[in-house]
């Protein structure tokens, strides 16, 4: 396989959200100078199993064929968008999930369709597509909405903050998507855990007997955002922070802040994130729902690479 390392590689699959991808992703390369890696991932040897080759190996070639077909008007799309990219493809002989997952070892990031082959407008995002975002080992960015609508290039980009390790990785490559696209950065936290306490048969008695105190509360959690954001500004002096403190579901905020922003950044397990669990509900509820591509970071990943 062509070496992926250091740049932005895509998950091609024919489809034509995948295609809106290389144009994202190709649009991002281009202005940092970051060479795009096109990837078409398959694996015919489940199809045959008989002693004579000679079906099996037709099969690959048809694949092949096909993969090459579609690896080409993806780089013609890259070049469309940036004529001076730096483009390479490959077709590794793998399914697409563990073939990306191990690109996504050297990968500056991932980038992928919300859904692919056979996908129908505004469904909710494959298998591949989750399956990598939760197990990657460098930012995965899921560009969500429609094959027929452009991505949004304008707006502020906007990161979720809950003081998790993994939130912690999120605050950091989101200032540097910001300073790097010239935008203002919103930091969203909300503090509302409201579906755990809902589902609870005594929710009115808790209500009614633990009664919060509105206002310290929401001071402590604005002090909470301050310490997440620490030293950040101070290293990317030039980038507008807008700072939002709401009592309310995290998800249902930061899907709010999809339709305006230009790109969503969250980390892949927030707070109450068991160990092992690959992917937080709010990363799953961004992928599935958002109306603006969503970037999932893991904490190892900016450890690693940052």
């Amino acid at each position: 396989m062509t070496d992926a390392t250091g740049a932005i590689v895509v998950g091609v699959d024919g489809s034509a959200l995948a295609l809106r991808a290389v144009r994202w992703a190709a649009a991002e390369a281009a202005p940092r100078a970051l060479p795009l890696h096109l990837m078409f991932g398959f694996d015919a040897t489940f199809a045959f199993h008989g002693a004579d080759p000679t079906p099996l190996q037709r099969l690959f070639d048809r694949l092949g064929s096909y993969a090459q077909d579609q690896l080409s008007e993806a780089e013609r799309i890259a070049h469309e968008v940036g004529p001076d990219l730096v483009v390479t493809t490959s077709q590794p002989q793998q399914r697409p999930i563990p073939a990306l997952l191990e690109a996504s070892k050297t990968a500056r990031m991932i980038a992928l369709g919300s859904s692919g082959v056979g996908g129908f407008a505004g469904m909710l995002a494959g298998s591949t597509t989750m399956a990598v975002a939760g197990r990657a080992h460098c930012p995965v960015v899921v560009v969500r909405g429609r094959a027929d609508e452009s991505v949004p290039a304008e707006g502020p980009v906007v990161v979720g903050v809950d003081g998790s390790r993994a939130s912690e990785g999120a605050v950091a490559v989101a200032f540097d998507e910001a300073a790097w696209r010239g935008v203002p950065l919103v930091a969203v936290h909300s503090w509302s855990d409201a579906d755990y306490v809902s589902t609870l048969p005594f929710e009115d008695v808790l209500m009614e007997y633990v009664p919060m105190e509105q206002e310290s509360a929401q001071e402590e959690q604005r002090g909470l955002l301050s310490e997440s954001l620490a030293g950040w500004q101070e290293k990317y002096p030039d980038v507008r922070v807008d700072r939002v403190v709401t009592k309310d579901r995290p998800r249902h905020h930061l899907l709010d802040w999809s339709g305006r922003a230009q790109l969503v950044i969250v980390g892949s397990r927030g707070r109450g994130g068991f160990l092992g669990l690959l992917l937080g509900s709010v990363g799953q509820a961004l992928i599935h729902h958002a109306q603006c591509p969503v970037m999932i970071v893991h904490s190892e990943s900016t450890e690693a690479k940052g």
